[in-house]
C-alpha cells in the first residue's frame, strides 16, 4: 500500500530530512504550503498518518491535532523538542497517538511510523473524506463537519449529501438520487425525496452552510462550487 504522510514541521531542514526518509521507503510525503490552512491541505491530501510539530506559525500543533480529531481518526505522531511530561501528556490528551523527541534518529522515526501504519491499516480501511465549500463529509463514520462543528445527519440525508459531494460540480438527476436511496430498505418516492432535500437544506442552512445545495429546475440538485 502506498501510504501518504503529512509532515507538519516548520523547520525546513528537519522537514526535508523526514520527507526524504519517508519517500525512500516508498511513501508519499507532503509538507504544508500554508501553515494557516493545515485543515484544508489535510482534507485534500487525505494522509494515512500525520507527523506534527508542536511549535508552529499561527496555531500550534495541539490546535491542529484537535481540529483533525473533529473529522478523522488518522494517526497523529507529535515530534518536538519540548519533551517534558506536561507537553507529552498534552499531546496525547489532544488526540495524539505517539510522541517522538527531537533530536531523533531517522531510523527510529521510520520504525515508529511503520509500526503505527501497520497497527492502524492492516485490519482497517483508510478514512475517506470528501470536502466541498469548507464542509467535510467523513464516509467512514457518516459525519459532516463544518468550521469545527459536527452536523448530525439521518441515513438518507447522509446518502444524498454523499452523492452530491462525490459529484460536486455536476447536477445530479432526481432519479439518480432516488436510486442511491433505494439501496436502503426504506421506501423512497419523488415526494419523499423532496421532503428529505428540504430537511437537509434547512439543517445545512442552520449550520452556516447557506445555499450549499443548489437546484436546477427540471433536472436535479448539486452542491455549490468551491
Amino acid at each position: 500500500m502506498n501510504y501518504r504522510i503529512y509532515i507538519v514541521e516548520d523547520d525546513a531542514a528537519i522537514a526535508g530530512a523526514i520527507r526524504r526518509q519517508v519517500e525512500a521507503w516508498g511513501c508519499e510525503a507532503k509538507l504544508p504550503a500554508d501553515f494557516r490552512r493545515i485543515m484544508e491541505e489535510f482534507t485534500a491530501f487525505e494522509p494515512h498518518l500525520v507527523l506534527m510539530d508542536i511549535g508552529l506559525p499561527f496555531f500550534d500543533g495541539y490546535h491542529w491535532c484537535a481540529e483533525i480529531r473533529k473529522v478523522s481518526k488518522v494517526p497523529v505522531i507529535f515530534i518536538s523538542s519540548a519533551a517534558d511530561n506536561m507537553n507529552i501528556l498534552m499531546a496525547l490528551n489532544m488526540g495524539g497517538d505517539d510522541f517522538i523527541v527531537k533530536p531523533f534518529d531517522l531510523n527510529v522515526l521510520t520504525a515508529k511510523v511503520q509500526a503505527m501504519l501497520r497497527r492502524t491499516y492492516d485490519f482497517s480501511a483508510a478514512t475517506d473524506l470528501i470536502s466541498c465549500g469548507g464542509a467535510v463529509l467523513n464516509v467512514g463514520d457518516a459525519t459532516l463537519t463544518f468550521e469545527g462543528e459536527r452536523i448530525e445527519l439521518t441515513k438518507n440525508e447522509f446518502r444524498i449529501l454523499q452523492l452530491l459531494m462525490e459529484r460536486r460540480g455536476q447536477i445530479v438527476k432526481r432519479d439518480d438520487i432516488m436510486d442511491r436511496l433505494w439501496e436502503t430498505d426504506s421506501f423512497v418516492d419523488d415526494n419523499t425525496l423532496t421532503v428529505n432535500i428540504t430537511r437537509l437544506r434547512r439543517k445545512l442552512d442552520d449550520a452556516g452552510l447557506k445555499g450549499f445545495i443548489v437546484t436546477k429546475k427540471g433536472l436535479g440538485y448539486g452542491v455549490r462550487p468551491e
